[in-house]
């Protein structure tokens, strides 16, 4: 088998692996952390908590690790664009490792919390407020980074051909639309996962999917265009 139709089926197992521990990760933990009451909550469920964190964990490792896994094909295409994008999904899945980590230390301090029993001490109340802060900006950080990332290599893609250009053209249309949602959230417009964020990501949400249902079936389109002249190695002139 080819080198590069081993990359395109790795990445695209990578690309269903973040996605849906992403979407595991958010059903398992919203229901607790977005609640008023969440210590008492995250206290009465920790199993649910410590298994969503779990899928974060998975989400921030399969998000890193898909363009880096792509670096390979797309630096002969566009080697700054694809080292950008590398570089930002790295930066992705780091700020979901500290997202993780937010949630767990929520656990223990929903252990302290009960212990105290009675009203919340402000201390508990202040720790407690500044790590889910910490998980919900993180969460978004991660996602700001993703978007930005994946504008970079759909880019790429597109003016490539190494995947279909309509594929390629919904990617960069859908990236648009989430980063315009992560902005909005970021000024306080609308809630993070609220229901505009997540129908402004229903699109690049799809599309990843789809994406890599096609890379494991179809692979890297056999015969792009050419590389942009960033990728392309100097021509001699005659006579030198």
């Amino acid at each position: 088998m080819k080198p590069d139709r081993v990359t395109a089926r790795i990445a695209g197992a990578l690309f269903i692996a973040a996605t849906v521990a992403s979407l595991l990760s958010t059903a398992f933990l919203n229901p607790v952390l977005n609640g008023s009451d969440y210590l008492a909550a995250t206290f009465a469920h920790q199993d649910r908590v410590i298994v969503g964190a779990f899928f974060v964990l998975i989400a921030a490792f399969a998000s890193a690790s898909i363009a880096i896994s792509l670096y390979p094909v797309l630096r002969r295409h566009a080697e700054g664009l694809a080292l950008g994008a590398a570089c930002f999904r790295v930066m992705e899945g780091v700020l979901y490792l500290v997202s993780a980590i937010a949630a767990l230390l929520l656990v223990t301090l929903s252990q302290e919390f009960a212990k105290a029993g009675g009203p919340t001490s402000p201390y508990i109340q202040t720790i407690g407020t500044l790590l889910r802060a910490l998980r919900d900006q993180t969460s978004l950080t991660g996602v700001l980074a993703f978007y930005l990332g994946a504008l970079m290599y759909y880019f790429i893609f597109f003016r490539s051909g190494l995947i279909p250009r309509w594929l390629s053209a919904w990617g960069i249309a859908g990236v648009t639309l989430g980063l315009v949602a992560g902005v909005l959230v970021l000024f306080r417009v609308f809630g993070y996962m609220s229901s505009p964020h997540i129908v402004l990501n229903l699109p690049i949400g799809i599309n990843e999917i789809v994406l890599a249902v096609w890379l494991i079936l179809m692979g890297f389109n056999a015969a792009p265009v050419a590389p942009s002249p960033e990728a392309r190695p100097h021509a001699t002139i005659p006579g030198r």
